[in-house]
């Protein structure tokens, strides 16, 4: 038989072929083997040698499959209207391919419902987690446990070593008097910076150091104000009437202090007098104590570009603070800081923090104060920071005056300084923002537009 009879593969039968092809894990027992016969038929077709070319099947070939296949033939596919046409009998498939003669169309159809059921039903089960992955995420699990359970234990460990009074240099703060109230977006919380031993009782404490967190905002940020201290504003029972702006703003923090220690409380209720802010939470945090949380979470020392204003109109390369920590027989002596980068212990941080003396005076001051907040939660993100970092806040729990509840420390205290995107910082008043006047006992003090910050504190988001 030569390449252009039988063994020629027409184009039907070549379609044919591979829509069966394409259908295989559906065929039925007939279309098997009417896929077999094809296949023979179309390798053979495509060998290059001659002696690829086959006779007809032979008869026993066909009995192989319990059938015979005389009913169909290469004329079978040689013309399609060959085929009946008609939806009963033998209709074309969708793809426009003969269905092979006594095959229903129903087949075709049922075949393809079926592989869309197991392609559905494919999509819906859920992929199952290799034993390995699973393994994995376990691991995982265990170990954020693990440092979290860490971090609980040192944050104990640094409350105790000052509650359980072996250190006689220090002695548990004693919590103020405080009906915080909640803000309008995340938690206020007001920070002081107190020149006495918090658990002195001092009536005579002083603050040099004012400011307002808010944290858990729905910013995601950490936004820090900070009032100058000598701004004017007015003080419930202690200015000369309701709307005199005659006082400065840490007198109400030394009159308060003098009042059964409500220093913080006084404060809070002038905070919201003259700016309108809701406060929840205080900490009161005196010199000492600083300066040892500070070496507590930074043996090397805190790393910062030490900044100063020019002093009496001339640049300086280095300035004398006055060293409080060190003082002597009521002697403060100095501390010599240099401009420029470098790490600075916890009374070297402090001593930079509070230094205004060169021609910015209270205002530079308080830009240090906020830039030594910054440095400080920049750095302590530093995972290596986790367990130091908790037992000095154990520490500075102890040590501090405040009335934030140990549960809200452990969810947001480190959660601030390790989650916050960026700390967001205004100065109250802004540096030339204001006009020099006195305050209602003679003392120079700073007169503000109170409409004006509102304003820009509402803006803010620390209302």
């Amino acid at each position: 038989m030569s390449r252009n009879d039988k063994g020629k593969v027409s184009r039907h039968e070549q379609l044919r072929y591979e829509y069966l092809l394409r259908n295989i894990a559906y065929l039925s027992e007939r279309e098997q083997a009417e896929f077999d016969y094809l296949r023979k038929k179309v390798e053979a077709n495509s060998a290059e040698e001659a002696s690829y070319y086959y006779d007809e099947p032979e008869e026993d070939y066909y009995q192989d499959y319990g059938q015979s296949y005389d009913g169909y033939n290469d004329d079978d596919y040689q013309d399609a209207d060959s085929w009946d046409d008609t939806p009963s009998s033998s209709p074309y498939t969708d793809q426009g391919l003969p269905v092979y003669p006594g095959q229903t169309s129903s087949r075709s159809r049922q075949s393809r419902k079926e592989k869309k059921a197991v392609q559905a039903l494919t999509k819906a089960q859920p992929k199952k987690n290799k034993p390995g992955f699973k393994r994995f995420l376990k691991i995982i699990g265990f170990l954020l446990l693990a440092v979290f359970v860490g971090m609980i234990i040192m944050f104990i460990k640094g409350m105790h070593d000052i509650s359980s009074g072996k250190n006689d240099d220090y002695k548990p703060a004693v919590v103020e008097e405080f009906n915080g109230q909640d803000a309008k977006d995340g938690t206020n919380i007001l920070v002081l910076g107190s020149d006495q031993r918090i658990t002195q009782g001092s009536s005579e404490a002083r603050t040099d150091t004012i400011m307002v967190l808010n944290i858990g905002n729905k910013d995601k940020k950490v936004k820090m104000v900070s009032f100058m201290r000598d701004t004017l504003v007015n003080i419930k029972g202690v200015s000369a009437d309701s709307y005199s702006y005659d006082n400065k703003l840490n007198t109400a923090f030394n009159v308060g202090e003098q009042d059964n220690n409500q220093g913080a409380e006084l404060m809070r209720q002038t905070l919201k007098r003259n700016f309108d802010i809701d406060i929840k939470y205080y900490v009161m945090v005196d010199f000492q104590t600083f300066a040892e949380a500070i070496d507590t979470l930074f043996p090397n020392g805190v790393e910062i570009n030490a900044k100063f204003a020019t002093v009496d109109g001339n640049a300086v390369d280095s300035v004398e603070v006055p060293d409080d920590l060190n003082m002597k027989n009521g002697v403060v002596p100095n501390q010599t800081i240099s401009v420029g980068k470098q790490k600075m212990d916890g009374r070297t941080l402090l001593n930079y923090a509070r230094f205004r003396k060169d021609d910015e005076g209270d205002f530079g001051r308080t830009k240090r104060q906020q830039q030594v907040m910054s440095a400080v939660m920049s750095q302590i993100k530093n995972p290596t920071k986790l367990f130091t970092g908790s037992a000095a806040l154990g520490k500075i729990y102890a040590l501090t005056s405040t009335n934030v509840s140990y549960g809200f420390l452990l969810s947001h205290g480190l959660s601030v300084m390790t989650n916050g995107k960026e700390i967001e910082q205004v100065t109250i008043p802004e540096n030339g923002d204001w006009i020099d006047d006195y305050d209602m006992y003679g003392g120079q003090a700073l007169s503000i537009n109170f409409k004006k910050y509102k304003k820009k504190l509402s803006k803010l988001g620390v209302r």
